[in-house]
């Protein structure tokens, strides 16, 4: 695992001969459709001849351009690095490289080049926005989870990455890349926490983890203990966690600056294990469901990144934490829980559990008055059928979803509306309780959602501004690392979160 305080982002304009590194990056071209056409160096910080004898090397290399390929090469005469990095980026019509190609492209290479600690970026980032980009790739890429090991890797991860720029943007580096280092840092760490093993974070574990992180950056925490849940009435986390013998937890993260423009609330899911309980899954894969509570990580570590970079929006994270377990005492198909709101709901399915506690979580959040609720959980495996495994799905009020895509496409990550049609409302009613916590099985990702609306509050009559964020499949990649994004825990939606709300601080 590699901290925050390992990587170091600086920027340098000079001249690349200028500058000590152990590697040199260079952005290679895919060829177009054309067959006579050959990969290109684009932007190349090379002189005319040297790049043109770099790219021959490359050619000879059998360097194509596509994206995540690394080239290695020995570095010529017109550098002071040891290698040349080519990195692909993919099919480009000229040196204007969008946004997430350059931050993909800086992100494979930090995650790939092992063994090289300091590495120049000679990328196509002559611009603010684009250097940016380059520098929060880094800060995503540069990451390895190796705590469980008995033994280290020998191999170094990156420590330092300098990006190469235009001296016209050096001003306004300083606050731009303390961001990228920020949102990385949060990124990695909500990686950190899918990747540990379930016998090591449970409700108790987690709840310190957020007790630690907050008093870091002397944020209040209040942790409420199945007393004082059972006391209070969150009859959904109380039932989910019931059947475990590692009692759940509500965690409230609070970030007050002294004059808020907005006050956001955001729900997290945090299942810590999820075996489905009574209904319990199948075996296969079941060990995946350590990343259950992804949700509660990146709700935790975005109001801790807001707090960091001091953004004039309140922002209370409330972590909904339990173990889904079957035993003697575990809740029961056909038993009826009593919500925090007062409504009930027949349990049909105990692995229906996620929106049980959220139901929760979102009721009290409510009591606060936010302007904003949003609430993020590893919801449903529909998500995954509907929007496949890299796109998160966005429901709720239209102005909030939007607001939220917006600033997905604006962070480069994927996510996608879906609408709440009024037809699954019915779907969810029981015939002895106030609601079922299952209902219509075609579109299932959005009748979650249709229960989880149930839940919002009201203010003067109307329910608070909400939005339900699924990322069941982005949250966790079970097949190969691409771009800045490793195996297992991603991290998904902290930048989205983080660009939403600083949007609402303008």
């Amino acid at each position: 695992m590699i901290t925050s305080s390992d990587l170091k982002l600086t920027a340098v304009s000079t001249d690349i001969k200028r500058v000590s590194a152990d590697a040199l990056v260079v952005g290679l071209a895919a060829a177009a459709d054309s067959a006579k056409e050959a990969p290109r160096l684009v932007a190349s910080p090379l002189p005319k001849a040297e790049t043109a004898e770099l790219e021959r090397a490359l050619r000879l290399a059998g360097a194509t351009g596509k994206a995540d390929e690394i080239v290695r090469l020995p570095a010529g005469d017109g550098t002071k690095a040891d290698v040349v990095i080519s990195v692909g980026l993919g099919k480009v019509t000229d040196a204007s490289v969008d946004i997430e190609t350059l931050r993909r492209a800086a992100g494979s290479v930090a995650r790939q080049v092992t063994g090289l600690e300091k590495i120049l970026f000679a990328l196509p980032a002559a611009d603010l926005a684009s250097a940016a980009a380059v520098a929060e790739g880094i800060a995503l890429g540069a990451y390895r989870f190796e705590s469980l090991r008995s033994s280290k890797s020998e191999e170094s991860v990156l420590s330092e990455g300098i990006v190469a720029t235009d001296a016209a943007v050096e001003a306004e580096l300083p606050a731009a890349f303390k961001r990228a280092a920020v949102v990385g840092r949060a990124v990695r760490a909500v990686r950190d926490l899918v990747n540990t093993s379930s016998n090591l974070l449970y409700p108790e574990t987690f709840a310190q983890v957020a007790y630690d992180g907050g008093k870091a950056h002397r944020l209040k925490v209040t942790v409420l203990d199945e007393k004082r849940l059972e006391k209070d009435g969150y009859g959904g986390i109380m039932g989910v966690g019931r059947g475990s013998d590692r009692p759940p937890r509500l965690v409230k993260v609070e970030y007050a600056p002294s004059k808020p423009k907005k006050h956001l609330a955001i729900v997290g899911k945090g299942i810590t294990f999820d075996t489905g309980g009574i209904s319990i899954k199948p075996a296969a894969n079941m060990h995946h469901m350590k990343s259950d509570m992804a949700g509660a990580a990146t709700a935790l570590q975005t109001v801790l990144a807001v707090a960091e970079l001091g953004l004039p929006v309140k922002v209370t994270a409330w972590l909904c934490l339990a173990e889904n377990m079957p035993s003697g005492s575990a809740t029961r198909p056909g038993d009826v829980v009593t919500m925090f709101n007062g409504k009930t709901v027949e349990i049909l399915n105990t692995d229906a559990e996620g929106r049980l506690v959220m139901g929760d979580g979102l009721a009290a959040a409510s009591l606060e008055k936010p302007d904003v609720v949003l609430d993020i959980a590893t919801l449903t495996g529909a998500q995954m059928v509907a929007l496949g495994r890299r796109t998160t799905g966005l429901m709720g009020d239209d102005e909030v979803r939007d607001a939220l895509k917006a600033a997905a496409d604006a962070a480069g990550e994927t996510a996608w509306p879906m609408p709440l049609p009024e037809e699954l409302r019915p779907s969810i009613a029981s015939e002895v309780a106030d609601l079922a916590n299952i209902g219509e099985r075609f579109g299932g990702m959005m009748t979650a959602a249709v229960f989880l609306q149930e839940f919002v509050g009201e203010v003067d009559g109307h329910r608070i501004p909400w939005a339900h964020i699924d990322i069941a499949g982005p949250s966790f990649n079970d097949s190969g690392a691409f771009g800045y994004t490793p195996k297992n825990g991603t991290g998904t939606m902290v930048r989205t979160l983080v660009a939403y709300t600083e949007s609402l601080a303008v």
